[in-house]
């Protein structure tokens, strides 16, 4: 793939939407009548967004992204739809701040696919690939001021220790902080090259059939510059405060970490707050939320085969039931 993308027909080689199906009959409920809004929080470049907009032609989309490429990019490729979308620069917890400049104060759907994007994950400069070898950059947003070759280069060992321990579950963190500190030393680490070797150098033999020495490393790096989880601990509850009775929310990770996030704010909104013993649940005490679906979907093996980045997703959905008194 060339990194000249211009086009709404590149952007569909680019981008094959995740679980697309199951999204759009989740959602369907909360989205099929004039007037219901749909905010997609991690719009990329539209794949979801195009194929709700075609399906519900009273839909209005709210389409957020920190990436100022990607939303070029999807406002090219939802331009016959422009008089029904609002695209908006800004990171997923901004959502409150959004709606209000919007008007809106509450919506009918909200889908968020987490993660890196495809776009991102294509375009060797953006440095979000282990595979490929470029400058480590690894901002969603090109304009944030943190890249992953300045964590590198700034973080001390305990630091790097500790990212890679927490948003990449990595075994062999202490040793790989300790190996990247000593190289640093020598030379400035700036490209995924520089960094993979590193990395496998300081491999242990018997461990480097389990997987690429550099997957869990890459991810905790892109995690830490972007902020991903402390984001997404701010997104998820902020979403659900802005569904409206009957709205509905989809979300789908790619990693535990995301999961556990979407899993326990899930859970804590679709109890019942009663007291133990208590012999009737009064009103208020009732959940705010439903679970739609049991645990976390799987995408389908035929999905995984015609789209392997579904490989690893985990879809959580939800309803809300009922407004909680201010």
């Amino acid at each position: 793939m060339t990194d000249d993308i211009q086009t709404p027909a590149a952007n569909d080689a680019l981008h094959v939407p995740v679980m697309l199906d199951r999204c759009l009959e989740l959602l369907a409920p909360a989205l099929d009548r004039a007037g219901a809004v749909l905010v997609d929080g991690t719009l990329g470049l539209g794949g979801h967004a195009e194929a709700f907009l075609r399906r519900f032609p009273g839909l209005t989309l709210v389409g957020i992204d920190r990436d100022p490429e990607a939303l070029r990019l999807a406002g090219e490729r939802l331009a016959p739809f422009a008089d029904r979308t609002h695209l908006v620069h800004a990171v997923s917890d901004a959502l409150p701040a959004v709606l209000a400049d919007l008007g809106i104060p509450q919506v009918s759907g909200i889908l968020y696919d987490l993660g890196v994007s495809s776009m991102q994950l294509d375009r060797v400069d953006r440095g979000f690939s282990y595979a490929r070898d470029a400058a480590l950059d690894m901002r969603m947003d090109p304009t944030a001021p943190l890249t992953a070759a300045r964590v590198l280069a700034e973080y001390d060992e305990a630091s790097l220790r500790r990212i890679f321990q927490e948003y990449g579950e990595e075994k062999l963190a202490a040793r790989y902080a300790r190996r990247i500190v000593e190289r640093r030393a020598a030379e400035p680490i700036e490209t995924s090259a520089q960094l993979v070797a590193i990395l496998q150098d300081a491999t242990p033999a018997a461990v480097k059939n389990a997987g690429h020495p550099a997957k869990r490393v890459f991810q905790a790096l892109r995690v830490e510059v972007n902020g991903e989880l402390a984001v997404l601990e701010r997104t998820v509850p902020a979403a659900l405060d802005a569904l409206e009775v009957g709205g509905r929310i989809v979300v789908l990770s790619y990693q535990s970490l995301e999961d556990r996030i979407v899993k326990r704010e899930f859970q804590s909104r679709s109890t019942s707050t009663a007291p133990r013993g208590l012999p009737v649940e009064l009103p208020e005490h009732k959940p705010e939320f439903k679970l739609l679906v049991r645990g976390a979907e799987l995408a389908s093996d035929e999905e995984k085969a015609r789209n392997p980045r579904s490989a690893p997703v985990r879809l959580r959905a939800a309803e809300r039931l009922r407004e909680v008194a201010a």
